[in-house]
């Protein structure tokens, strides 16, 4: 199945959290908290004016972008955990130096 977002949603995947603190402690899988991080998987068209034309949108397919903790709806499509949310949400976008 493939989901295609609607205006300025965005579908985004969790990049996976640390395993180990920077101490080396290992971190158990119940405690750890679901990362604020994702990579992007598909973008909508953007909001529409006034006058009917979309709007373009800041961020990409392929782009890694921070969220707020509570952002969006959680799914699930084919065994994969994805975050659908409006572009307002995001709150960065990552960029390796």
């Amino acid at each position: 199945m493939a989901l295609k977002p609607l205006q300025d949603r965005v579908i985004i995947k969790r990049l996976s959290s640390e395993e180990k603190t920077a101490g080396g402690i290992i971190i158990p899988e119940t405690a750890k908290e679901k990362p604020l991080e994702g990579k992007v998987v598909a973008v909508g068209p953007g909001k529409k004016s006034d006058d009917g034309k979309a709007l373009g949108m800041d961020v990409k397919k392929g782009d890694v972008v921070l969220f707020g903790k509570y952002s969006g709806t959680e799914v699930k499509v084919d065994g994969e955990e994805l975050i659908i949310l409006r572009e307002d949400d995001i709150l960065a976008i990552v960029e390796k130096k």
